[in-house]
């Protein structure tokens, strides 16, 4: 879990969004940044992108907080989250579920 010093300076974004799970063996699950959410970011902060659109970023989901990536899905147009088992299981979260985000970078 990333200290209160990590959030200063960031930017904070609040958005709800449903998990989905990627159509593959051993997929991971996602849930996606709303469109123009995404313009916004990529507009202002794509400056911070390393390779493949990532962009390093905490997430918060209910009372949980983790270091993550965001990525630009250039099929979708819009940065996705991934939420990886870890965190589903801690939070008992299922596909489809519509989760509450709170995203900093």
């Amino acid at each position: 879990m990333p200290d209160d010093s990590a959030l200063e300076n960031k930017i904070k974004y609040q958005f709800s969004a449903q998990l989905w799970k990627y159509d593959a063996e051993n997929a991971w699950y996602f849930v996606s940044l709303a469109q123009k959410m995404s313009e916004e970011i990529r507009s202002q902060l794509q400056w911070q992108e390393e390779g493949w659109g990532k962009m390093k970023a905490i997430a918060k989901i209910r009372d949980l907080e983790w270091k993550t990536s965001i990525w630009f899905d250039s099929k979708r147009q819009c940065y996705v989250l991934p939420i990886k088992a870890e965190i589903r299981k801690k939070l008992s979260l299922k596909e489809k579920d519509q989760l509450k985000i709170e995203l900093f970078i």
